[in-house]
């Protein structure tokens, strides 16, 4: 497979879940931009029917300024191209076979025949989610995307987005952090075998004793979040968000058989460094919070470590995936006070994080794609050593951020 080449996409089909969030909105508009040729691009979206599916793509996709270079480049004949190219699939990671079991859709029957890549976007990425969604749709949600790929007979790439910080909490400074799958049940701390089916069943044990204690709404909610996050720190790992994704790649490494498996493990994601235009980001990152917060003067300082290297990637994150809070609070009330904690403890495995992420299969892949742009092919190039980082925060991520986010 030339999967250095913008080629090797010409004529396929691609199934692509989670468009509707940040990082998925700028891969599809990616794909599109290098390769036309494209056969047609499958959206899984949430969605009660064909036509509310439809309209989220058009309404939450399509209409962002992210396509505006599309857009100028095909002109009066866009809205064709897009119809074209896109087909939008209601249905959900977090349900078996991805919710695509309607026998009377004809449409639906078909795509598993049709597609040729998979690309699984979909996540929930607070830190602080509660358990059974980030389960449901981090964990659960890959074991279904990979049950559906071993469904599609021409399939030649199932490629998952996971997260560095799937390796938790580095314990000495440098440590370098290996570029390895895991084991099943493997645990970060060594105390106990994860065993995730259990871990479901005492999760709807959980639930159930909620219920029956009358339970819900707010309540509910917070009681979820403290579980995922006892079970997470557990096992070593310091969040929920980590710990669901961390499983997630157990049975995608475990149970893929024979499918081709990518994950790509991409830190935290920022706005756009070029392409398709610079700056362009959708609600607040990781990082926007504490950015936001100190520009309008309601974050002054925040926890912090000098020597940490912040891992921020770019619109890069877009290009590998188509190759491979204060001082006020004390003035203002306790409440407030316990939010700056969580928060603080939220954000102290990343802004006190003490490894360096071995990146080695990331740069061999930016090696080899380099003859791409040298024989007249679409520019890969993604290397963080280029770029200019005070230039793009000043000049770039925060006019986006104001422009694109705080309006």
């Amino acid at each position: 497979m030339e999967l250095g080449s913008a080629q090797f996409l010409k004529g396929k089909t691609i199934l692509v879940t989670g468009a509707t969030g940040f990082l998925g909105k700028v891969f599809v508009e990616k794909l599109l931009r290098i390769q036309s040729d494209l056969k047609k691009l499958y959206l899984l979206l949430r969605a009660s029917d064909a036509d509310a599916a439809t309209k989220r793509l058009h309404d939450e996709i399509i209409s962002k300024d992210l396509f505006k270079i599309l857009r100028d480049k095909w002109g009066a004949d866009f809205d064709s191209f897009i119809s074209e190219k896109i087909i939008a699939v209601e249905g959900d990671v977090s349900v078996a076979n991805l919710g695509l079991e309607d026998e009377n859709n004809v449409e639906k029957n078909k795509i598993s025949n049709e597609i040729d890549i998979i690309v699984n976007v979909a996540a929930t990425t607070n830190f602080d989610e509660r358990f059974d969604i980030a389960i449901g749709v981090n964990t659960m949600g890959a074991l279904n995307v990979l049950n559906f790929a071993k469904t599609c007979p021409k399939i030649q790439a199932l490629l998952h987005v996971s997260t560095a910080y799937v390796c938790g909490e580095a314990k000495e400074d440098g440590e370098v952090i290996k570029e390895e799958p895991f084991q099943m049940g493997q645990t970060l701390n060594g105390v106990t075998k994860l065993d995730i089916e259990k871990e479901k069943i005492l999760l709807e044990k959980r639930l159930q004793e909620l219920e029956a204690k009358n339970v819900h709404g707010n309540a509910l909610k917070s009681a979820m979040v403290d579980y995922g996050i006892e079970r997470a720190n557990l096992y070593g790992w310091p969040n929920t968000y980590a710990f669901t994704k961390a499983m997630g790649e157990m049975f995608l490494s475990h149970l893929k058989d024979n499918i081709p498996l990518i994950i790509v493990r991409p830190t935290i994601v920022s706005s756009t460094f070029k392409e398709p235009f610079p700056g362009w980001i959708e609600g607040f990152r990781t990082i926007d919070s504490v950015i936001g917060g100190y520009g309008k003067g309601i974050v002054t300082y925040f926890l912090g470590r000098p020597k940490t290297i912040v891992d921020v990637v770019l619109n890069l994150v877009s290009k590998v995936l188509c190759l491979s809070f204060c001082q006020d609070a004390y003035r203002s009330g306790h409440r407030k006070v316990e939010r700056v904690i969580r928060m603080a403890k939220i954000y102290e495995p990343y802004l006190l994080f003490k490894a360096v992420f071995n990146d080695g299969n990331t740069e061999s892949l930016r090696m080899a794609t380099k003859m791409e742009k040298a024989t007249g092919g679409f520019d890969f190039e993604f290397d963080p050593l280029s770029i200019d980082w005070t230039d793009y925060m000043i000049n770039v991520h925060i006019p986006g951020l104001i422009k694109f986010v705080m309006k």
